[in-house]
């Protein structure tokens, strides 16, 4: 697309990223990498390199790489195969009313890099990129880890371009609605609706009274959700998985609000989490597996995961709409 000034506008999508193989090598470039981020692990670097290095990365790759085995699919890791997808189809939506307008996607982590991709775009001879974040809820280990990567990927550039940045989407109407488009497809196709957990991705409170308003976005898209699905206050609760380490996560922790339902006699339950755009091993393992055998364990009896939105069409015409909104 050229706009009034000539100055052609690229778009960058990112996700999170996910290692090249299941295995315990690839695993661990990726963990390298992924955990060497400041946002990610706040300490001291030459204290944080000696524990990475000393235990962490002696260690986790194996388990981390097992866990990837188990949702690997014949075309790769399920993050970065339907990253492509949503990627083709944003193309797609795009096509007619921006048909120049190069389109290019990067992983925050691994491959393909956040520099490869700009340097895709820096090819293209774009003047201007609208960087979209595949995060709803803005989080600074996520959205603005990602902004970190692309100010990084410029320093090689003659000439910067100018930068559009998407912060979150959490409450956009067509989010909302193509959430609870999804909730009522599954509880039309198992007979009817269950109690239903919403799972978010974790983060250490101490962000959260450092001022990331991730926890607050988190409840607001909930609410919403909520609200267009008329749920009554007994059929839903609010949870945070995938904590790491030891300090104190934003709570109440979904494992254990998994365990206290099943106890407590519920025994059907269905898990939606909203904070993923894409279905990857926080949903497809660590939820759909490993939380499904934690609630039948302790006394549930039926535990359905609503996916991701993936690259569902609904989801795919909502993300065109956004840049198409910016391009314009």
């Amino acid at each position: 697309m050229a706009d009034d000034e000539g100055r052609r506008t690229g778009v960058l999508l990112t996700n999170l990223g996910t290692p090249d193989a299941p295995d315990a090598a690839a695993t661990r470039r990726y963990l390298a990498e992924f955990l060497w981020d400041p946002r990610i692990v706040s300490l001291p670097r030459w204290l944080w390199w000696l524990i990475l290095h000393g235990i962490v990365l002696r260690v986790r790759p194996a388990r981390s790489a097992h866990a990837y085995a188990r949702i690997w699919t014949r075309e790769g890791s399920p993050l970065l195969v339907i990253s492509r997808r949503q990627h083709a189809g944003i193309q797609t939506a795009l096509a007619e009313d921006f048909p120049q307008a190069p389109i290019a996607l990067g992983m925050r982590y691994g491959n393909p890099s956040i520099a490869a991709a700009m340097d895709e775009l820096r090819a293209a001879g774009v003047r201007r990129v609208l960087v979209l974040p595949l995060y709803p809820q803005y989080s600074s280990a996520t959205t603005a880890s990602t902004y970190d990567a692309v100010e990084a990927a410029l320093a090689t550039w003659p000439q910067a371009p100018e930068l559009l940045k998407v912060t979150h989407y959490h409450d956009q109407d067509w989010y909302i609605d193509a959430l609870a488009a999804s909730i009522r497809r599954a509880w039309e196709a198992q007979g009817g609706s269950r109690f239903l957990l919403f799972s978010f991705h974790g983060m250490p409170e101490r962000t959260r009274k450092a001022g990331d308003p991730y926890y607050d976005q988190c409840h607001d898209t909930v609410r919403r959700v909520v609200e267009r699905l008329q749920l009554p206050g007994g059929q839903w609760r609010l949870s945070f998985q995938s904590r790491f380490g030891r300090e104190q996560w934003l709570q109440p922790y979904t494992d254990e609000t998994l365990k206290e339902l099943a106890q407590s006699g519920m025994r059907e339950i269905n898990v939606i989490c909203p904070g993923f755009s894409a279905d990857c091993l926080e949903t497809l393992e660590e939820i759909a597996m490993l939380n499904r055998d934690l609630f039948l364990e302790a006394g549930g009896e039926r535990f359905d995961y609503i996916p991701a939105l993936n690259d569902d069409q609904e989801h795919i015409a909502g993300l065109a709409g956004m840049i198409r909104s910016y391009l314009s």
